[in-house]
Parts: structure tokens; C-alpha cells; sequence
């Protein structure tokens, strides 16, 4: 690993942990229904308007010792956890995917995920909002490659339409509309292979995951999708190509 490696390294984790302290910013203000523009950032508990000094991601918290600068009350571990994962994963997509412009948007992308598989989790709803903006990637990214059109397109429709027929023989109890839009709109970014993995991963994971919350925590019976979708359409995004292969060769 050369030096230059390094420094880029450095560089794509500190771009990642500033858009990681944002995506904080949309966690806690989306389900709030506040604006996440115009709203200064302040003290959840006291609302004091943080200075410039109290929000430079993962140092501030660690200078102020993970506690408000004016009435000392504790701060949420989540701030420099989502910051530092941000960072870390946007490192992993660029070592993954090379430095191009996808991996720009497969960064956005990331971001996205976390804040929506974050927000269904508490809230059991996806914003449309965040799917709107994924839908936009898309685009973009559809812009950069319509030579593939084709793909992509069958992607859009590749599973969303599936549970789109299953959304409505349930009456909407088996699936959510927010999850068959994130599947429609990350579909048009994957391709209908790495949706099609994506999806199957989320179900698995889902289903694995929830079972055994539901036996150690006790864990209500309502499953929120979002979280495992997200996951697994961020490992079919960046390892879709090789899980699929080593699939295919198991019957080859």
C-alpha cells in the first residue's frame, strides 16, 4: 500500500465522517417531520445552538467528553458511531470499486441506506424523501451508462413489481410501500441480478436476524424490513458480481 493510497484513504474516511454527522442530522429531524436544512444543530435536551467548535464529527464529541457544552447532558453514542461507519464504509466502497465517479454515487447511496434502515427500524416507515433521493442517483447513474439501459430498467421493475402483486393479495400487511419503492429505485442503480441478490439477502438476513431478537430481547413480532433490504443491497452492490459467479459455478 503506497503513501498516496494512504492519504486517499484518509481523505474519502474524512469526507465520509462530515456526511455521516448530516445523516445524523436526518435521523433524528426526518421522523420529527423538522427541517434539516434551515434548523441550526442544538442540544436536544437544552437547545443550545451548537458553534462550529461543537460539531467537527468524532472530535467534538471526544473533547466534550460525549456531553452537552452548556447543561452537561450525556449525548447519544449514535453521533460518532454513525459518523465513524460512514467513513469507514464510504473507505470500503472506493477500496471496493476503484475511484470513479460510481463510487461517488455508491458513497451517496451508502449514506442513504443507513439513514433509512435506521429511521425504519424506530419507526417501521421509510421516508420517501430518502427514496426520492436514491431514485435520483439512479438516474444519474443511468445517465452515465445507457448503453445498459436495459438493465437497469428490468431492475427497476425486477422485484419492486413482485412485491407490488404481494402488496396488494395482502392487503398490505406483508410488505410496505416504502420497501417496494427502495426496491424499485435501487433496483434502477443495481441492475435485475444484484436487486434480485439484494433482495434475497435482505429476506435472509431479516428473517435469521429477527428470530433470534425475537427469542434473546423479546422483540416485537412486526419485522421492519428497511434495515436488511439496506444491507443487502449494499453487498449485492459491491460483491454482486462475485456472489453470483460463485454461485453459477456451483452448477456449472
Amino acid at each position: 500500500m503506497t503513501a498516496s493510497t494512504i492519504l486517499l484513504g484518509v481523505a474519502i474516511f474524512l469526507y465520509g465522517i462530515v456526511i455521516g454527522s448530516f445523516c445524523n442530522v436526518c435521523i433524528y429531524r426526518i421522523p420529527a417531520k423538522e427541517n434539516i436544512v434551515r434548523i441550526r444543530s442544538h442540544c436536544m435536551g437544552c437547545g443550545y445552538q451548537l458553534k462550529w467548535y461543537d460539531l467537527v464529527p468524532l472530535v467534538s464529541f471526544a473533547a466534550l467528553g460525549g456531553k452537552c457544552r452548556k447543561c452537561k447532558q450525556k449525548l447519544s453514542v449514535q453521533y460518532p458511531l454513525i459518523e465513524a461507519l460512514n467513513g469507514v464504509l464510504y473507505v470500503v466502497v472506493f477500496y471496493v470499486n476503484g475511484v470513479n465517479v460510481d463510487s461517488v454515487l455508491y458513497c451517496l447511496l451508502t449514506s442513504a441506506l443507513l439513514v433509512l434502515g435506521i429511521i425504519d427500524f424506530r419507526t417501521y416507515e421509510i421516508p420517501f424523501g430518502i427514496n426520492l433521493f436514491i431514485l435520483a442517483l439512479g438516474l444519474i447513474h443511468l445517465a452515465l451508462h445507457l448503453g445498459d439501459w436495459l438493465l437497469w430498467g428490468i431492475g427497476f421493475l425486477a422485484v419492486s413489481v413482485f412485491l407490488y402483486i404481494l402488496y396488494l393479495l395482502s392487503g398490505g400487511r406483508a410488505i410496505g410501500g416504502g420497501d417496494i419503492k427502495l426496491m424499485a429505485v435501487c433496483g434502477l442503480l443495481l441492475g435485475w441480478k444484484k436487486i434480485v441478490l439484494a433482495f434475497l439477502i435482505g429476506c435472509i438476513a431479516g428473517s435469521v436476524i429477527h428470530i433470534a431478537r425475537m427469542k434473546v430481547s423479546k422483540a416485537d413480532h412486526v419485522l421492519a424490513m428497511g434495515p436488511y433490504l439496506a444491507a443487502g443491497v449494499w453487498i449485492a452492490l459491491l460483491w454482486g458480481d462475485s456472489l453470483i459467479g460463485w454461485y453459477m459455478r456451483l452448477f456449472s
